[in-house]
């Protein structure tokens, strides 16, 4: 389930600012092959944090992350023009969502199965097979 859509996107920061964006053929549309780019790379953003606190695909999305996922698209979309504005907000995103993968923000939903509940690494394998070929006695002292 995406984070946001292109509506959301033109909502939130208009259809003439993405029309500039996007436009790179000059049809005055938004191009929505871009769009669907900027936002598929800002879900994968997002979801690189969310992972760490979260069991993913998450069961709803707040609508916190939709706004992430725009300004972040947002930033992407602007490559190296944007300004001072779309800037803060990209990195004021990457701050809450460091913040939520770190546990000192939430998303207000369930967060990963708690450590007690996951299954413990196993070292068997490490204990068991044939003895060491060249161990410490087999090495004389080098």
């Amino acid at each position: 389930m995406p984070y946001a859509t292109a509506a959301d996107l033109i909502t939130r920061y208009g259809e003439d600012e993405l029309i500039q964006l996007t436009d790179r053929v000059g049809a005055g549309v938004v191009d929505t092959a871009i769009v669907s780019r900027a936002l598929d790379d800002a879900e994968a953003e997002i979801d690189g944090y969310l992972a760490a606190r979260y069991r993913l695909p998450l069961p709803t999305t707040p609508a916190l992350l939709a706004r992430i996922a725009c300004d972040i698209a947002r930033y992407r979309l602007w490559e190296d023009r944007a300004s001072d504005e779309v800037r803060q907000r990209y990195e004021d995103a990457r701050r809450l969502l460091e913040n939520i993968s770190s546990g000192r923000a939430s998303l207000g939903l369930p967060a990963g199965l708690p450590p007690e509940s996951q299954p413990a690494l196993s070292l068997a394998a490490a204990k068991s097979g044939p003895a060491p070929v060249f161990g410490p006695e087999q090495m004389g002292g080098y």
